[in-house]
């Protein structure tokens, strides 16, 4: 069987970097990382693109220490087919700015880049993503192998790569898995609809349905950090976008006749919250690796003290080894690489009519649901018994909902598996 193709676009970030990390750990024969596309989002999206570049210099590092210990490098699909880069949003379509760095740390990773600089790349990689700058040839990091670069910097913008990956593949062969706020996404459906809905399927992480959210009250913090581009995503999924497309977008409508809808899977903080891994879990996996030297093991554990801390200050209930992070966006990489898994499974009401509200001065970034017992109604145009289609057989979108997975009781034990076995 071929390898699953996925695009993963990001805001690393603590587990967007354990997200991307699984991606990377997984064979040749799993998955083939075709783009990784950076937004803003936890961090400003250049602090972003040096977290990915750090992470790929670590990696060479450790695969480096693992061919010098006689043990296997790992990270097949890495080593396989090195993905692109590509540097999108910096900022949201309308909304004011709003980022994760209280949790994440200023530079994404918990301060790393000050506390243990021996772990971060010079920056020399930066020309290699201007635009303005000549064409030069990709350098690796001092300690890699020459013949064979980690990743392909490009210096088109991160929607635009988005575009031109699925419009290089068949249809409906490539997964998009998005972990950040959906600025790229939008931007990429704006510019070109009919080969964005190329894309076998959309996989976000996002929104809070019967949770509360985790950066307001009603609100996930991708889906507040740009709740326009998200609204305007989901859009995509209905048999009548116009009917849940903002109305006050910069962006254009899209055009009326589509060829397809959409098929968008989002995990909410309902399904995500049930991952995590544990301070003591994750010392006691990693102790042995950091005690051998492995590069990896002395990354990962400096980034992940600051977090564990960080929880605990943040969240009543837990303590000490108890205290958990929540491994939002693996489970969505998780998801891409083993879909065929018949444990993953959609709420029983999908595909559901989820809409983003986008105006709110307390719900912005909200998922909108009808709990109402009502009659549906045919047609998709809107009259006094049915204020925002709701009822409507033809409007409102369409978004399968993730409810279970085939490794909630033991996410944790199996990222850190992936990782470092």
């Amino acid at each position: 069987m071929a390898p699953k193709k996925i695009i993963i676009d990001t805001d690393p970030g603590i587990d967007d970097i354990l997200g991307l990390l699984l991606a990377l750990s997984a064979t040749p024969e799993e998955v083939e990382v075709l783009l990784i596309s950076l937004t803003f989002g936890n961090i400003e999206v250049r602090s972003c693109l040096r977290n990915v570049v750090s992470m790929f210099h670590i990696l060479e590092r450790e695969m480096q220490w693992r061919r010098e210990q006689g043990r296997p490098e790992g990270f097949g699909a890495l080593r396989a087919a090195p993905p692109v880069v590509a540097v999108g949003a910096e900022d949201p379509l309308e909304d004011q700015k709003m980022l994760a760095d209280y949790f994440h740390g200023t530079d994404g990773l918990g301060g790393i880049h000050t506390s243990h600089p021996h772990l971060t790349p010079k920056e020399t990689w930066e020309h290699l993503f201007d635009p303005s700058a000549d064409p030069v040839e990709v350098e690796p990091v001092p300690t890699g192998n020459p013949s064979r670069p980690s990743f392909i910097p490009s210096k088109r913008r991160a929607h635009e790569e988005i575009l031109r990956v699925l419009r290089d593949n068949d249809p409906d062969t490539v997964t998009l898995v998005a972990v950040g706020p959906l600025t790229n996404l939008a931007l990429a459906s704006a510019a070109d609809p009919e080969t964005f809905l190329r894309v076998k399927e959309v996989v976000v992480m996002g929104g809070a349905v019967n949770e509360p959210g985790n950066v307001t009250p009603a609100a996930e913090f991708n889906a507040y950090a740009d709740a326009f581009a998200a609204a305007r995503v989901y859009a995509l999924t209905s048999p009548s976008p116009k009917t849940t497309i903002p109305t006050n977008s910069s962006l254009p409508d899209y055009p009326a006749n589509l060829s397809k809808q959409l098929t968008l899977r989002i995990f909410p903080l309902d399904i995500t919250l049930r991952h995590g891994v544990s301070r003591g879990q994750f010392r006691e996996a990693v102790t042995p690796h950091l005690e051998k030297g492995s590069p990896l093991a002395e990354w990962v554990s400096a980034f992940m003290a600051h977090t564990f801390h960080t929880v605990e200050k943040l969240h009543t209930g837990r303590a000490g080894d108890d205290v958990e992070l929540s491994l939002h966006d693996p489970v969505c990489v998780w998801y891409a690489i083993t879909a065929d898994d018949d444990k993953w499974r959609p709420s029983a009401t999908s595909p559901e009519d989820i809409r983003i509200e986008t105006t709110g001065q307390w719900t912005r970034g909200l998922c909108v649901v009808d709990r109402r017992n009502r009659h549906r109604i045919e047609g998709d145009e809107e009259h006094s018994s049915d204020h925002g289609l709701w009822l409507s057989s033809r409007a409102g979108n369409r978004v399968w909902r993730m409810d279970a997975s085939p490794v909630e009781d033991n996410f944790g034990a199996v990222l850190l598996e992936r990782l470092f076995a």
